[in-house]
C-alpha cells in the first residue's frame, strides 16, 4: 500500500510541477519573470525526479535496500538542483520587489558555491545505504542559509509592496524548511519520520503555483486564451 500510495503522490508532482516549468517556458518571452518561474518549476521537477523515480521502482520491485546506489546519485542531483532552484528564486524575488542589495547577492552566491563543495565531497557516500549524518547536517547548513535568505526578502518584499499575489511564498518556504530538517536529523534511524516529506514536497509546489497562478491571472486580464 505504501508503494502504491507514496508512488502515484510522486508521478502527481512531477507531472503537475514540469507540466506547469513546460508551459510558462513555452508561453512567455526569454527571462521574463514567468519564463525565469517556470525555469525555476522545471529545475525543481527534473532535479527531484532523479531521486523519485529509482525510489519509485524501487518500492515497487525489490525494496530501497536493493537500489542504494540510484538513490543515492539521485539524491545527490537533487541537492545540487536544489541549490540551484534557490538561487534563481532569489533572482526573481530580488527583481519583483526591487531589492539590489550586493551584499545579499554575494551571500547568496557564497552560499551556493559552499553547498555545491560540501556535496562533491566524498565523505558524503551518497551511495552508501546510510549516509554519516555529520554531512547531512554540514551540507545542509549553507542551504539552510540559503532559505533563510530568500525567506526574508519574499517576506519583507510581499509586505513593502502589498503583494498579494506572492504573500505566501515566505511561508511556504520556512513550511519547506520545517518539515526537511527532521528528516535530515532522524530520518535514518526513524524511517517514519521520511513521510515528512511529503508536506514539505506540497510546499515546493504551492510556491510554483503561486507564479502559475499569476501567469493565468495574467492572461485573464490580457483576455488571452486559458491553458
Amino acid at each position: 500500500m505504501q508503494a502504491i500510495m507514496e508512488t502515484l503522490f510522486d508521478v502527481l508532482y512531477l507531472t503537475s510541477v514540469i507540466t506547469a516549468g513546460l508551459l510558462l517556458l513555452r508561453n512567455n518571452p526569454r527571462k521574463s519573470p514567468s519564463w525565469s518561474f517556470g525555469l525555476m518549476a522545471l529545475i525543481l521537477g527534473a532535479g527531484d525526479a532523479f531521486h523519485l523515480v529509482p525510489r519509485a521502482y524501487a518500492l515497487m520491485t525489490d525494496g530501497l535496500a536493493n537500489h542504494a546506489v540510484a538513490l543515492g546519485r539521485g539524491k545527490f542531483i537533487t541537492s545540487l538542483t536544489m541549490t540551484i532552484f534557490y538561487l534563481v528564486l532569489y533572482r526573481i524575488l530580488s527583481q519583483r520587489y526591487g531589492k539590489k542589495n550586493r551584499g545579499w547577492d554575494w551571500a547568496m552566491g557564497l552560499f551556493g558555491l559552499l553547498r555545491f563543495g560540501l556535496c562533491l565531497m566524498p565523505q558524503n557516500r551518497w551511495t552508501d545505504a546510510e549516509g554519516p549524518l555529520l554531512w547531512g547536517i554540514l551540507r545542509n547548513l549553507p542551504f539552510a542559509a540559503m532559505g533563510i535568505l530568500v525567506m526574508i526578502l519574499a517576506w519583507k518584499g510581499a509586505k513593502e509592496k502589498e503583494d498579494a499575489a506572492f504573500r505566501p511564498m515566505g511561508l511556504a518556504i520556512f513550511l519547506s524548511f520545517l518539515f526537511y530538517v527532521p528528516v535530515v536529523l532522524w530520518a535514518d534511524r526513524y524511517p517514519l519520520v521520511g513521510i515528512l516529506m511529503i508536506p514539505k514536497t506540497l510546499a515546493y509546489v504551492w510556491v510554483v503555483w503561486m507564479g502559475f497562478r499569476e501567469y493565468l491571472q495574467a492572461q485573464k486580464n490580457h483576455q488571452v486564451p486559458a491553458l
